[in-house]
C-alpha cells in the first residue's frame, strides 16, 4: 500500500512536470498570440518601418504574429541608462521579424536577450600581428551579434532615422541575418538552406559577388581599410567584402532596404536572396 502511493506521487510529480516543461509554455503562447495587437505598437510600426504601411494585410498580420512571439520570448536590456520602452522593443522586433516573413523557421530560437545602448557603444578588440605581438584596442560599434544567445544594438543607429535610410543601411537587420546565419551552427554568409542544391546555387552566386565586391573596392580603394572606409556610391557596404559572413548581412540590408537597386545591378544576388527570404521589398515601395 505504501509502495503503490509512493508511485502514484512519483507519477503525479512526472506529469506535472511534464505540463510544466512542455505543455504550459506553449499554452501561455497561444495565449500571447491570440491576444489582440496593441493599437500603439501598429502606430510604432507605421512610424518606424516604412515597409509596413504597404505590405499587404497577410503579411501585416504575419509580421504583427511574429512580433508578439518575439517580444514574448525574448528579454530587452537597457545599458547605460538607457529605458526600454515599447518603441524600443516594437521597433527592433518589427525589423528582426521581417527577415522571417513567409518562412516556416521559428523566431530566433537561439536569441535570448537583447541588449540596448543609447548610441554607440565600445566593445575590447585583441589583435594578433606577427612576430606574435597582441595589441588591445577599444572599437565603437552600432551592433553586434553574439553565439551566446544576445544581440546588442545601439538605439539612435536602431531607431529610424534619415540618415540611416539615404544609405540604405539597418542594424538591426545586419545582426539579425547574423543571427539567420549562426542557425547553422557556423557564421560563415551561408544560412539554412532546404537541400544541397540550394547550398551550391548559393555559394556560387554568393562567391562570385562576393569576389566582384573585393575587386570593385581595391581598384577604387587600393590604400584604405574596410573598416574605415566611406561607403562605396553602389548598392553593396564595402563592408561586406570583409568576409563571407559580413556579405550576407550587408547584402540582406541591401535586399530590403534598396531592392530595386539590388535587383538591376545585381540580378543573381537579388535572386538568391528572394528566394532565402521568401518576400519582394520592392512591392512595399
Amino acid at each position: 500500500m505504501k509502495w503503490s502511493a509512493n508511485m502514484g506521487w512519483l507519477l503525479f510529480i512526472t506529469v506535472a512536470l511534464i505540463l510544466g516543461v512542455f505543455v504550459a509554455p506553449r499554452a501561455r503562447l497561444r495565449y500571447v498570440l491570440s491576444r489582440a495587437f496593441p493599437l500603439n505598437y501598429s502606430k510604432i510600426l507605421r512610424k518606424n518601418l516604412p515597409a509596413y504601411k504597404h505590405m499587404p494585410t497577410d503579411l501585416q498580420m504575419q509580421l504583427k504574429r511574429r512580433i508578439r512571439q518575439f517580444l514574448y520570448q525574448k528579454t530587452f536590456v537597457g545599458c547605460d541608462g538607457l529605458v526600454i520602452t515599447d518603441e524600443i522593443r516594437v521597433t527592433i522586433a518589427g525589423k528582426a521579424c521581417l527577415l522571417l516573413l513567409n518562412r516556416t523557421s521559428d523566431v530566433y530560437p537561439q536569441l535570448t536577450h537583447v541588449l540596448v545602448y543609447p548610441s554607440a557603444f565600445v566593445a575590447p578588440r585583441k589583435e594578433m600581428h606577427s612576430g606574435g605581438v597582441v595589441t588591445h584596442t577599444n572599437q565603437g560599434l552600432s551592433g553586434e551579434s553574439w553565439s551566446d544567445g544576445r544581440v546588442i544594438l545601439a538605439w539612435d543607429q536602431a531607431a529610424h532615422n534619415a540618415e540611416t535610410e539615404a544609405r540604405g543601411q539597418d542594424v538591426v537587420l545586419h545582426e539579425f541575418a547574423h543571427q539567420l546565419d549562426s542557425e547553422t551552427g557556423s557564421t560563415n554568409g551561408a544560412p539554412a538552406l532546404p537541400n544541397a542544391a540550394a547550398y551550391q546555387a548559393w555559394s556560387q552566386v554568393m562567391a562570385a559577388e562576393f569576389a566582384q565586391l573585393q575587386q570593385a573596392i581595391q581598384s577604387h580603394h587600393p590604400h584604405s581599410h574596410l573598416h574605415h572606409q566611406q561607403p562605396y556610391p553602389d548598392v553593396i557596404d564595402p563592408y561586406g567584402a570583409t568576409n563571407p559572413a559580413e556579405f550576407f548581412a550587408v547584402t540582406t540590408e541591401a535586399f530590403f532596404k534598396k531592392s530595386t537597386a539590388l535587383a538591376l545591378h545585381h540580378p543573381a544576388l537579388f535572386a538568391q536572396l528572394k528566394s532565402y527570404y521568401c518576400v519582394d521589398p520592392r512591392e512595399w515601395v
